[in-house]
């Protein structure tokens, strides 16, 4: 499979909405709380227009997004989705290494995510860290939180 990185065009905000949506519905979670996330969810033409955001093309289709916020010498990863179908396919690592190299060459040491439970495992084989927790409570999960990593650059 052939995974090739290229930046995100403002005009294709709604299919990586649809892939963000997707992705965060794969994990069960109820569908109350994907409503809720639905500011953190879409990705709008102006983000990817201020920020760099990388799509991962395969078979001629978006098959993953990751964008990275710079601010001074930290870099942010933020909306990283795959398709649900394509997870386990490579397009993750292909995205975060893409993204990590371009944060280096842009000056950042450092990178820093606030990564889905579910995702910290992939996180970790990527070589970030866990350095702490934000609270994210849902309904009922008021205990909630979401690992705050980071790793060197």
């Amino acid at each position: 499979m052939s995974i090739d990185i290229r930046r995100a065009k403002p005009e294709e905000a709604q299919i990586l909405t649809t892939i963000a949506y997707a992705a965060k519905g794969h994990w069960n979670y109820p569908e109350d709380w994907i409503e809720q996330w639905k500011f953190d969810l879409t990705i709008t033409p102006e983000f990817i227009s201020e920020n760099e955001v990388f799509v991962a093309i395969v078979d001629g289709q978006i098959g993953g997004c990751c964008a990275i916020v710079l601010t001074g010498t930290l870099a942010e990863i933020e909306h990283m989705w795959i398709r649900p179908e394509k997870m386990g396919s490579g397009i993750g690592r292909a995205l975060f290494e893409h993204a990590t190299g371009r944060a280096r060459e842009r000056g950042a040491s450092s990178l820093g995510l606030s990564a889905d439970p579910n995702a910290e495992g992939f996180y970790e084989r990527m070589g970030a860290k866990r350095v702490g927790e934000i609270a994210a409570g849902m309904n009922g999960h008021e205990h909630r939180t979401l690992p705050r990593m980071r790793m060197k650059l």
